[in-house]
């Protein structure tokens, strides 16, 4: 078999969320591939629209029921073991693709050798095949053979996982898999897959619909979430260190640290506006302060910040206490301005 589409699903029927997905889906010009859709415990009617796809398409959709909720890492990995194509792509069940999307991923990794492709992607706010906004998932000069000076370019940014096509091989011989049980899968299983890629190809066009509505994971901030971010950024880094990665590339995994673990964790957090916890902000901080001390020096650091973070992470750093206060202050304010606190 050429291909096995992982889909995870949870509670996406509402709105034709699901259906538009795995029209797209079922109506893909490849031949000879296959559907898994693992259905992560769904309390919607995410289950019977799935079966309905697997009874209208015998053999090319596949349904894997999971009685616990697994989060979306979990439910890839179902779809990874039951996987039996050559090659692997992993899609969200709110998002779309084009009819030729995997026909032409895949063409490009068997026409260059790559054991990876990816691909630009839009970014929409209905379901429709129109361009939105177009988003680039890597950086160019980091295609072909990934040379050690390549990789620790491609780590600066190592872009989406299901905007890309994987040999399976470059998977299963290596181990890899995602954490479950938790939100942001990504930022720990990107990086470290990223070491393994021997090839990386790309197609510059939009060919991924990256769909955004209220209920998409990157509008929902609670405590419990950013939590998630702290686990998935722990875990990256204690397989980067057990599989033998970290002291040839502790610059960039300090960055990918950084980033995920403490600066989008901590601004994030500091915006809840309940439950939020004095000890958390403190917890991140002195955690960096044991890992990396000078990760303000990192030539990575900064580059998805303002000044105005920059100027409260020195605050932090210096007095959390004054941090805390301070910022929770200037927050309140700016809401109390805007119309969002009463």
């Amino acid at each position: 078999m050429k291909l096995s589409i992982i889909v995870p699903v949870y509670n996406t029927a509402s709105d034709n969320k699901l259906s538009f997905c795995m029209d797209s889906l079922v109506n893909q010009t490849i031949a000879d591939y296959e559907i898994i859709a693992v259905n992560d415990a769904s309390t919607d009617d995410s289950l019977e629209v799935l079966r309905g796809y697997e009874k209208k398409y015998p053999g090319k959709v596949i349904v894997i029921d999971s009685k616990e909720n697994l989060r979306q890492g979990g439910a890839r990995n179902l779809g990874i073991k039951a996987a039996r194509g050559e090659w692997m792509g992993f899609i969200d069940s709110d998002d779309w693709i084009t009819p030729d999307y995997y026909e032409r991923l895949i063409g490009k990794g068997e026409e260059t050798g790559a054991d990876v492709v990816g691909c630009g992607y839009s970014v929409v706010y209905e379901q429709t095949f129109e361009t939105g906004a177009v988003k680039v998932n890597t950086d160019n000069c980091n295609i072909g053979e990934l040379t050690p000076e390549k990789r620790h370019e491609y780590l600066k940014d190592t872009g989406s996982m299901v905007m890309k096509v994987y040999r399976s091989s470059l998977i299963k011989d290596n181990d890899l898999v995602f954490p479950e049980k938790i939100f942001y899968e990504d930022n720990c299983a990107g990086p470290i897959w990223a070491m393994y890629y021997r090839h990386y190809e790309y197609i510059p066009e939009p060919m991924y619909y990256y769909y955004q509505h209220d209920t998409s994971t990157v509008h929902t901030i609670t405590a419990e979430r950013c939590n998630d971010r702290v686990v998935a950024a722990e875990t990256m880094l204690s397989e980067m260190k057990k599989r033998g990665f970290f002291d040839e590339y502790k610059t960039e995994i300090e960055s990918i640290f950084v980033t995920t673990f403490f600066v989008n964790t901590l601004f994030s957090y500091m915006r809840i506006k309940k439950g939020r916890k004095y000890s958390f902000v403190k917890y991140l901080r002195d955690r960096m302060i044991a890992e990396f001390p000078d990760f303000r020096k990192n030539p990575g650091y900064g580059k998805y910040m303002d000044e105005e973070q920059k100027k409260y992470v020195d605050i932090l750093m210096k007095n959390p206490v004054r941090f805390y206060l301070q910022y929770s202050a200037l927050w309140f304010y700016r809401d109390l301005r805007s119309g969002q606190r009463t």
